[in-house]
């Protein structure tokens, strides 16, 4: 084979470039892009080689390693894990910033590419600047903090190694089974050193999506225990949009009567309307999903890695005869709860389960269809509650809802919006709802929301961030300007970290470390009847003018159906700061999570708190038996 003469960034470069996927006869490049800030580790190798590709790999520029990120991850989730973006940084510092999102990828099962630059391979610069030095190993960097972050992860300190690894990061990257972050780290002599590249390695290659059925005994089984079933539920998980399964979904509740419920990840999965939707599981589950939940004798998880909130801790399932069947790519997660593992694509395995033409007893059907309903007129009594002096925040998230098309996007990640979205937003479409909480990451909104609308630029993004998020990661609006992307971006103004305040509260420590306002001799605050110290002058309007992006401020709902308007009909970024009651929440719905108090404690608060998590302890239970 005919080889060519490049540098091993040069080859990277290009073999990222050429590769494709294809599921369900549509094929598309798997990169859409590189993002990247430039130091010494990495602005001789893989910048120059971005820079000499001419255009093949596009090259993006971010304000914070950890942020484009995170807009690789808003992106990749936005194209059904289909299409993903590579990030790359210098060594030391730039290389750690990017640990949170490396996190959030691999938790959230979320394909993004990370090529962090390293220390000299040839270790003759050593100490090299922002180089860890550790006594007891020579060949350890910050790099290999990845690695429990990471699906794959590899350290490239020869040039012919770039072979291999490349191609063992893209069968990890379109797995949809194993994906995650995908670390390749890159020392920086080598990254400039030269290797003959085979042909065939530059060559397109397409990475085939396939939709594998279940083992045909498991799908019997499962068969058998739904015909068996009285009350049973379908819980949604992302898997099922990745997959592409809410229509095959929605055809199967509808004809067989199965209630299904939402986690976050899987929001969206059907309409909100849809007569068998009865809306969010868990801690931030609705009333109706919650009530079902509790007497489902049979629980059909569909792409969902039951997470705690989803599963409120092991104590939402209460019925002592449960049994699961789980439907998911990845075996890890199809066995959980010692349920019957469907181990397939989510929408191949709903239609061999519906095929069978199982129905539920009318009166169950019923019963759903009025919780169903009930829940509905609780969202709109929430969404119009008329709170004052400050709105509270469900009127903030009815407003934004009735603002956004069926086909607009909106996205959250962290603190008490996610709860109140999971219950409250009416999802009209698949890709509609966009909420990061596998991770819970303060400071993904803006770059996610920067990730979403490039992914789909046909849409509308509101973004909806808390103020402590806010604070924390505001900067890619520079990069939305600079890209000319779109977002509407609505900061709710509550001074402080409003949902771990009520945590706080709940667990008897009077919302301690919770609120943005001046020390006094008393402290930063606390919920214990009075506010301690003037709340912060800070002025987040300005704060996102300064950035580039138009800001207004408003005090009422009306004026903020009128911003949302406004800032709909324009063409560029806005910004809307609304300040709300940060002590009017939406209410908790039959859920419970394990959140530990302490056990000793001088505080009555804190011993009230924990009778209560005692008793709460009480109702869960670990998912034993063995599966049919």
């Amino acid at each position: 084979m005919p080889t060519v003469r490049l540098t091993v960034a040069q080859a990277l470069v290009r073999f990222l470039a050429a590769q494709h996927v294809e599921r369900d006869g549509t094929e598309q490049r798997f990169f859409a892009g590189c993002w990247g800030i430039f130091g010494h580790g990495n602005v001789a190798g893989i910048g120059q080689a971005l820079k000499e590709s001419a255009g093949s790999l596009t090259y993006y520029q971010a304000r914070n390693e950890q942020a484009m990120v995170h807009a690789a991850i808003g992106f990749a989730r936005m194209r059904d894990r289909l299409q993903t973006f590579a990030c790359t940084s210098s060594i030391g510092p730039g290389a750690t910033n990017m640990l949170t999102g490396a996190a959030v990828a691999t938790v959230n099962r979320l394909p993004v590419l990370l090529l962090p630059g390293d220390v000299f391979a040839s270790r003759v610069a050593d100490p090299v600047l922002q180089q860890l030095e550790t006594p007891w190993r020579g060949d350890v960097s910050v790099n290999d903090a990845f690695q429990p972050l990471s699906r794959y992860w590899d350290r490239i300190t020869r040039p012919e190694q770039v072979l291999p690894s490349a191609l063992a990061a893209m069968r990890v990257l379109t797995s949809p089974a194993d994906t995650g972050a995908v670390t390749l780290c890159l020392p920086q002599d080598v990254q400039a050193e030269a290797l003959d590249v085979p042909s065939g390695f530059l060559e397109k290659r397409m990475w085939r999506i396939e939709r594998r059925l279940p083992d045909a005994a498991a799908l019997t089984r499962a068969l058998d225990l739904i015909a068996a079933a009285k009350r049973p539920l379908i819980v949604a998980g992302g898997g099922v949009i990745y997959s592409g399964a809410s229509v095959a979904l929605a055809m199967w509740a509808q004809a067989s009567g199965i209630p299904v419920a939402e986690t976050q990840a899987g929001k969206g999965s059907l309409p909100y309307e849809h007569p068998s939707a009865v809306g969010a599981l868990g801690v931030s589950g609705t009333a109706a999903a919650n009530a079902l939940a509790r007497t489902a004798d049979l629980v059909i998880g569909i792409g969902t890695r039951w997470s705690d909130f989803t599963t409120m801790s092991k104590s939402a399932f209460a019925h002592p005869d449960v049994r699961f069947v789980n439907v998911n790519v990845a075996e890890f997660d199809a066995h959980k709860h010692s349920g019957v593992a469907l181990i397939g694509d989510a929408r191949a395995t709903i239609v061999a389960l519906a095929e069978v033409g199982h129905r539920v007893d009318d009166t169950y059907r019923a019963e759903a269809t009025r919780l169903a309903r009930a829940w509905d007129a609780e969202v709109e009594r929430l969404y119009t509650i008329g709170h004052a002096p400050l709105p509270a925040q469900s009127e903030v998230i009815g407003a934004v809802n009735a603002a956004a098309a069926p086909e607009d996007v909106v996205v959250c990640a962290a603190g008490s919006l996610p709860s109140d979205l999971h219950k409250l937003w009416r999802t009209r479409d698949p890709k509609g709802y966009h909420v990061e909480y596998g991770f819970s990451t303060m400071g993904y909104e803006i770059a996610g929301g920067l990730g979403v609308r490039m992914a789909a630029p046909e849409r509308d993004v509101f973004v909806l961030v808390g103020d402590g998020s806010y604070l924390m990661l505001a900067q890619e609006l520079v990069t939305a300007v600079q890209e000319n992307v779109k977002l509407i971006v609505v900061i709710v103004d509550n001074h402080g970290f409003a949902s771990i305040g009520a945590l706080s509260r709940a667990v008897g420590s009077a919302g301690f470390g919770t609120h943005y306002r001046y020390r006094t001799a008393a402290g930063l605050g606390l919920d214990d009847g009075g506010e301690h110290g003037d709340v912060l002058p800070i002025d987040l309007a300005a704060n996102a003018e300064s950035l580039g992006v138009p800001a207004i401020r408003v005090r009422t709902i009306p004026e903020l159906r009128e911003a949302l308007a406004s800032a709909k009909a324009g063409s560029a970024c806005a910004a809307i700061v609304v300040e709300t009651d940060r002590y009017e929440a939406v209410p908790s719905y039959g859920s419970w999570w394990d959140v530990a108090v302490g056990e000793i404690s001088e505080d009555a608060e804190v011993r009230a708190a924990r009778t209560r998590y005692e008793s709460g302890q009480g109702t869960q239970r670990r998912y034993l038996r063995p599966p049919a």
